[in-house]
């Protein structure tokens, strides 16, 4: 009789395809990755090829000599900014003492949409106004940098500036201070810098010749896991405002008053009548059976020795936790008994049935009654 079963050659022969398309495509993605290298994700982030990433920009800067080092804690960039651009990505996470910091080092700092406390904080001649979608628009001022640009796609938060030398462009979207020492660009929105948008318009010229005058950019990516910013943290307490506190104490007052004016004094103990009262007798006779019928000889004679322990220490004037030498030299020596029969029988082996368990209770029973007559 021929066999239908499929062996070994016969299924090697109908996987050996489907396993070979598998490994080609492991293969081809293992190298792809491996071509493309590290990368990385993430808003602005000049290793990322999303469409919100910052690639194609970092990319552009570097082949016109710009050398770009990415930070991403305050202490790095505060070092790294002397005599160079800094781009900061999310200012918000910035306290104003780092920035105060990097400011003094930095030539150029580009705030990317700066929140309304963060521009208080940070910019004071600078306020924030309302948000605006993001569209194509004119530069409407006399900046270098925007004239040059001309159109690009802005918009989002939207700022204004008292100082008079300040260039206000793109309705607000983009503010330059200009200053002697450090000159502080202000970006309504990132999207001129994206992957996604660095090529409509002119946002490639703006974003390059923001970014681009000096040879070392500082790309930094703060973010609220930075160990420096941990000495900036304040207790809960700090943060709650004095009349908060205040309210809290005279609401706690009121809470106490209230609870000692509704409270009431416990009364008597309420004795309630037993539905069935249990002879001692009885309940001792009902465990002993229980005791019968489970076999459990060894935990009783246990139980009866224990008993007979507690008992037998204070008429010896023994502590509870005087020790079985001592218990079994003192019955000894009251008894005339020897001391290894003593100490059989106060700790000896459990009894292994009912016959040794009432030798074992009537034992216990006879060292007691000579004890006390002693």
């Amino acid at each position: 009789m021929t066999s239908v079963s499929p062996d070994a050659g016969r299924i090697w022969r109908g996987v050996r395809i489907p396993l070979a398309v598998v490994l080609l495509l492991v293969v081809t993605g293992t190298l792809l990755v491996l071509a493309r290298g590290e990368q990385t994700t993430g808003a602005l982030e000049p290793g990322s090829y999303e469409p919100g990433g910052g690639r194609a920009l970092a990319t552009l800067l570097e082949r016109e000599g710009v050398k770009i080092t990415t930070v991403r804690t305050a202490a790095e960039a505060r070092d790294a900014a002397q005599d160079s651009t800094v781009l900061i990505t999310r200012p918000d996470f910035v306290p104003e003492r780092l920035y105060g910091q990097i400011r003094d080092r930095a030539r150029r700092i580009l705030l990317v949409q700066p929140g309304p406390q963060t521009v208080e904080s940070l910019l004071p001649p600078v306020e924030a106004d309302v948000q605006d979608e993001v569209e194509s628009r004119a530069p409407g001022c006399q900046a270098e940098d925007a004239v040059a640009a001309g159109n690009v796609t802005l918009g989002g938060m939207l700022y204004r500036s008292s100082l008079r030398q300040a260039q206000v462009c793109y309705n607000g979207s983009f503010v330059e201070l200009p200053d002697r020492e450090t000159t502080v660009t202000v970006l309504g929105a990132p999207d001129p810098l994206t992957n996604e948008r660095l090529a409509e318009e002119g946002n490639a010229a703006l974003a390059m010749r923001s970014l681009g005058k000096h040879e070392r950019l500082v790309w930094y990516l703060p973010s609220p896991a930075d160990p420096s910013l941990g000495a900036e943290e304040k207790p809960l307490s700090e943060l709650i405002p004095a009349g908060w506190s205040y309210a809290a104490l005279q609401a706690g007052i009121a809470v106490v008053f209230l609870a000692l004016w509704r409270s009431r004094r416990l009364g008597p103990v309420v004795t309630e009548p037993i539905p069935v009262v249990v002879r001692a007798a009885e309940a001792t006779e009902g465990r002993a059976r229980l005791y019968r019928k489970s076999k459990a000889a060894a935990h009783a004679g246990e139980t009866l020795r224990e008993a007979a322990r507690a008992r037998l220490r204070p008429l010896l004037g023994l502590t509870r936790d005087a020790e079985p030498a001592a218990l079994v030299a003192s019955v000894a020596a009251r008894t005339g008994r020897a001391p290894a029969e003593i100490g059989a029988l106060l700790y000896g082996h459990p009894p292994a049935d009912d016959a040794a368990l009432v030798r074992l209770a009537d034992g216990l029973d006879v060292v007691e009654r000579e004890v006390e007559r002693s």
